[in-house]
């Protein structure tokens, strides 16, 4: 069947869309440029691959448009199984989420601008800060960024509720899918706890989580491999004459 008579495909490749863009700001950006304890080196990092950097921003970008679409087609797909989870799914798993992701953008700029500051074309007026000063400055934007993400943890745990509740009430999901789901959706408003009050177990807490982290994996190769389509709701006919 194809994906254009199959809303369920649909989803799934938005769903891969996102999945493939958010590694890059999220994971190989932080290991490639950013030090740890060091602002001078990363600054400098930051600073020397700064096309890098801004192909991160790109990516949040990108993934702010690609979460919106991805939830319309949830919406889509799930709206004759209950329409108002359906609402809430796009409300706390696209527009809050995608917001963030804007502002995760602003503090990143704000980053390369203090990191670029010592370069020919940087901006002069923060050349009142010494250098110490502007790597720690850096250093500010990047853990405000890390703070934005801790905080979104919040959203990307509580809009797989709803998306689980559907998938289980579905009947075109496998039921244990959304188990899985609501399961891995616990998983992050626990990370996102802990990243706020015990920020030292965070990534012993990521680790033990993995299991419950796949849930999403799971629909989305479901939904790009199989699809979903739900059942059409027959309209009532008028009674033939007699």
């Amino acid at each position: 069947m194809s994906s254009a008579r199959n809303p369920g495909r649909v989803v799934g490749f938005w769903y891969l869309l996102l999945v493939l863009l958010g590694p890059l700001r999220l994971i190989y950006i932080p290991n490639k440029l950013f030090v740890h304890g060091d602002a001078a080196a990363t600054a400098s990092n930051i600073a020397g691959h700064e096309w890098l950097f801004r192909f991160g921003m790109l990516s949040d970008l990108l993934g702010a448009v690609v979460l919106i679409f991805l939830v319309l087609a949830f919406y889509r797909l799930f709206k004759g199984v209950d329409q108002q989870l359906a609402v809430l799914l796009v409300i706390v798993g696209g527009v809050m989420p995608a917001l963030i992701n804007f502002v995760n953008v602003v503090t990143d700029a704000g980053a390369l601008m203090v990191a670029r500051s010592g370069n020919p074309g940087g901006a002069d007026f923060l050349s009142v800060f010494d250098k110490p000063q502007r790597d720690a400055l850096v250093l500010v934007f990047l853990r405000l960024h890390h703070a934005q993400i801790v905080a979104a943890e919040i959203l990307w745990g509580l809009w797989l509720f709803p998306m689980g509740a559907l998938a289980y009430k579905s009947r075109f999901l496998p039921r244990f899918i959304g188990v899985w789901l609501i399961i891995n959706g616990v998983a992050y408003v626990v990370l996102s706890l802990t990243g706020l009050f015990f920020p030292d177990y965070q990534n012993k807490v990521f680790a033990y989580s993995q299991p419950a982290l796949f849930g999403e994996l799971a629909i989305m190769l479901w939904l790009v491999i199989k699809g979903a389509n739900p059942p059409v709701v027959q309209q009532s006919t008028a009674a033939q004459p007699a």
